[in-house]
């Protein structure tokens, strides 16, 4: 039986300068499980006296956690991967619980955020500099890379383990010290990842984390305050615009990883089991609840109706159920208002002359449940093909030839991820070079790896994660100007 019962020892007290603290002014809020609705726990809510202590308390740290040997920075952070691995179905049911995702989902979310510590404890002893002589001959050009200062992350409900270290490693690997704000739907499992690092060492104030509703507001406050030098958002495009503005106000530096409406092409001469397997990847990853979720399927029309089937009885085949059931494959949705908008963009596409291809019965239950189907023969006008489903509906539209399968995966204002599928490796880095987004799955269902750099193009986002590039995010390039040439 699925029971709505956190794991012993999960923090439920926002975190700053290492105390476990409630709000000052007793502001809280309920956190619910989305598959039987009920509550889980209850957190308070930052407000602005929260966001200014957590800014005093990171701008004490900062300086003595970046004058810190690399080395010593990296065990540390070696050491939260280890915690995290040891700890590791905890956190993931924790995940299930707030989040509602399969545990197997879970499972390797957890297996890639531990990833993030692990690889970023590798980065943090190799923050090169250069060092050359000036083409004029009359002085050297030495170039270091200092950390950015105090940084603001905020992180979406979707994976709030992995979105969590994969701003706050890098982060730390730099020498910066961070105040995450989680999103509200899921602070649990963020507060739980706060504990582990502090298990591993991190010193107070380095890491501070304060539930808080919505991004605006508090973030605002902390954007303009001078102490604050760096932002880190993930979430959509439309708050990601509007803290942009906030930045510009104080010129803070700026990552962005932003919406996404991936394309999946199918050309005809590709293996179609393989990519209806990489396209059960690509978009049913948690549920389709990803910004690299498959959005937009684009089949060549002679293998388009066959492509279809294949996928129709792949997604028919998933179970429906509450994540910590046993054999679940999708869960529920995050909330009410997500249900609301997958079944209208549905709805919508049937109405436009659309035909529904599923099998399976859907969950009877409390939850925000919603049975994967495949639409097929959908009108390019659609809605659902214009904004990012976050669910589990493939819409799928038949194309004529390699220029209009291009035009109609760039027809969008986003560019995060796009995948296509095909035997002919020419036309596969092709298609690649001409596709307008930062990142491609050739004949793979799955890009994301802590050691590559995420991130896309338009407006999908600035900058980029993971890899060497993400720690760089964190840092400024110092130029000095310096000669130890003996005068002639």
């Amino acid at each position: 039986m699925h029971v709505s019962e956190l794991p012993n020892g999960v923090p439920t007290r926002m975190l700053i300068g290492g105390l476990w603290v409630d709000a000052k002014d007793g502001s809280c809020t309920e956190v619910f499980d989305p598959a039987t609705t009920d509550v889980l726990a209850t957190v308070p809510l930052a407000g602005e006296s929260e966001a200014m202590d957590a800014v005093g308390v990171a701008y004490e740290a900062q300086p003595s956690w970046e004058r810190r040997a690399p080395r010593e920075r990296a065990e540390i952070l070696r050491r939260s991967y280890e915690l995290m691995v040891e700890r590791a179905e905890d956190i993931a049911r924790v995940i299930v619980l707030e989040n509602g995702k399969a545990l197997v989902d879970a499972r390797g979310e957890v297996a890639y955020a531990a990833e993030f510590f692990r690889w970023y404890a590798e980065e943090a002893v190799r923050q090169s500099g250069t060092i050359q002589r000036a083409p004029s001959g009359v002085n050297q050009i030495l170039v270091l890379r200092q950390a950015i200062g105090v940084a603001v992350l905020v992180t979406p409900w979707n994976f709030p383990a992995a979105m969590a270290t994969r701003k706050i490693a890098p982060a730390l690997a730099a020498g910066c010290s961070v105040i995450l704000k989680p999103a509200t739907d899921t602070p649990l499992t963020a507060l739980l990842i706060a504990k582990i690092l502090a298990d591993a060492g991190v010193p107070d104030g380095v890491v501070n984390v304060l539930p808080a509703r919505g991004s605006s507001n508090i973030v605002s406050m902390m954007l303009h305050d001078p102490r604050v030098r760096k932002l880190s958002f993930t979430g959509s495009t439309e708050v990601g615009r509007k803290l942009l503005h906030e930045a510009a106000d104080t010129i803070i530096s700026s990552s962005m990883e932003l919406g996404g409406n991936a394309p999946f092409v199918v050309f005809a001469d590709a293996d179609l089991d393989a990519a209806v397997a990489g396209a059960m990847v690509a978009k049913m990853r948690n549920g389709g609840e990803a910004c690299t979720a498959a959005n937009r399927f684009y089949v060549e029309a002679p293998v388009a109706k066959v492509f279809s089937e294949k996928l129709a009885a792949a997604m028919g085949a998933l179970k429906v159920g509450p994540g910590l059931e046993e054999g679940t494959d999708v869960g529920p949705l995050i909330n009410a208002e997500a249900q609301h908008k997958v079944e209208s963009l549905v709805q919508d596409a049937l109405d436009r002359g659309a035909t529904r291809l599923e099998q399976g019965e859907p969950y009877q239950g409390r939850g925000y449940f919603v049975r994967p189907l495949v639409l097929d023969s959908v009108d390019p006008d659609s809605q659902l093909l214009a904004e990012e489903i976050f669910g589990p509906v493939a819409p799928v539209t038949s194309f004529e030839g390699e220029e209009e399968a291009i035009a109609l995966a760039n027809a969008t204002e986003f560019g995060l991820v796009s995948y296509l599928y095909t035997r002919d490796l020419a036309r596969g880095l092709r298609v690649s070079e001409a596709l307008e987004a930062g990142m491609i799955g050739l004949n793979r269902g799955l890009v994301s790896d802590p050691a590559a750099p995420f991130g896309g193009v338009k407006q999908s986002g600035l900058g980029r994660e993971g890899g060497h590039e993400g720690v760089l995010e964190y840092t400024e390039a110092k130029y000095i100007a310096t000669s130890w040439s003996s005068p002639t």
